[in-house]
């Protein structure tokens, strides 16, 4: 099961937010024991992007062998 503060990764993008699928993000709360988690997502440069409530068909865990990659979101 994915823990709390957990780095986790999307596994669909998010309708309705610039969130897509292989955006990282950390867990902050775990609901009904990992149905379901609120992940936060952060800029580079440490500021939050979004907060959501996601199932966990929407997240995994990240692995050791995995390298993040960039991507620039669209000005609000």
């Amino acid at each position: 099961m994915i823990k709390e503060f957990e780095r986790v990764i999307l596994t669909e993008d998010i309708p309705g937010t610039e969130l897509r699928k292989g955006d990282v993000g950390i867990v902050v709360e775990i609901y009904n024991e990992g149905e379901g988690y609120e992940v936060e997502f952060f800029a580079l440069n440490g500021d939050t992007v979004a907060v959501e409530t996601l199932e966990s068909r929407q997240v995994r865990s990240a692995t050791n062998r995995e390298i993040l990659h960039v991507r620039e979101l669209n000005a609000a």
